[in-house]
């Protein structure tokens, strides 16, 4: 196993990243990050992004990240929501369109070019039963990380894949609560989502 060691004697590390671009997040959370010297990831939908488009723009040199959240969204179709856009009915090629789509729509609207991709919904698959194939490879060849959800363990700075980082819930959660599960004393570095 390869060795790790934090910088600087720190033990642990934490990213805050949130999805979808909603309006709140430049409204509310962009406002109280700079009040508090915190940089964020933002996962974006490029319809999202033109509702607040200024907003976003002063994101950047603020030095917040922007990446990449598809540009449809599409999760299961198991959730009634999705059922138009479900990524049962979907293809590789077809997910290779969304990823590409929404980078040349990122670039196009602010400037720049994700590095990083937060998977809709957490899924990292398409199609159902023998066709069912991961489009993680997809992800691994676009970007330098991609960002799953309600994921089970920590992301271990020894063996973990970038491409199926791993993400933990802290909706509707307040800071105790959203820390209390987790102890920061020499374990791998944990990926928190908003």
């Amino acid at each position: 196993m390869q060795s790790f060691h934090w910088p600087k004697g720190k033990r642990g590390a934490v990213s805050l990243s949130f999805d979808d671009a909603r309006t709140s997040q430049v409204d509310t959370g962009i406002p109280l990050f700079k009040k508090y010297g915190v940089k964020a990831t933002f996962f974006t939908t490029s319809t999202n992004i033109e509702r607040r488009l200024a907003g976003w723009k002063q994101a950047l040199p603020d030095g917040h990240e922007i990446g990449n959240h598809s540009v449809t969204h599409p999760c299961t179709g198991n959730y009634p929501d999705f059922r138009n856009n479900a990524l049962e009915n979907y293809t590789l090629q077809m997910m290779a369109k969304e990823l590409d789509g929404a980078n040349a729509q990122i670039q196009q609207l602010l400037g720049v070019k994700p590095l990083t991709f937060a998977y809709p919904c957490g899924l990292k698959f398409v199609g159902k039963g023998l066709d069912v194939r991961s489009y993680v490879p997809l992800v691994a060849e676009r970007f330098v990380a991609g960002r799953g959800y309600l994921d089970e363990a920590a992301n271990d700075p020894t063996i973990c894949d970038l491409a199926q980082s791993l993400g933990t819930a802290f909706d509707d959660q307040d800071f105790d609560r959203a820390f209390s599960a987790f102890e920061f004393q020499a374990k791998p570095v944990r990926q928190y989502t908003l």
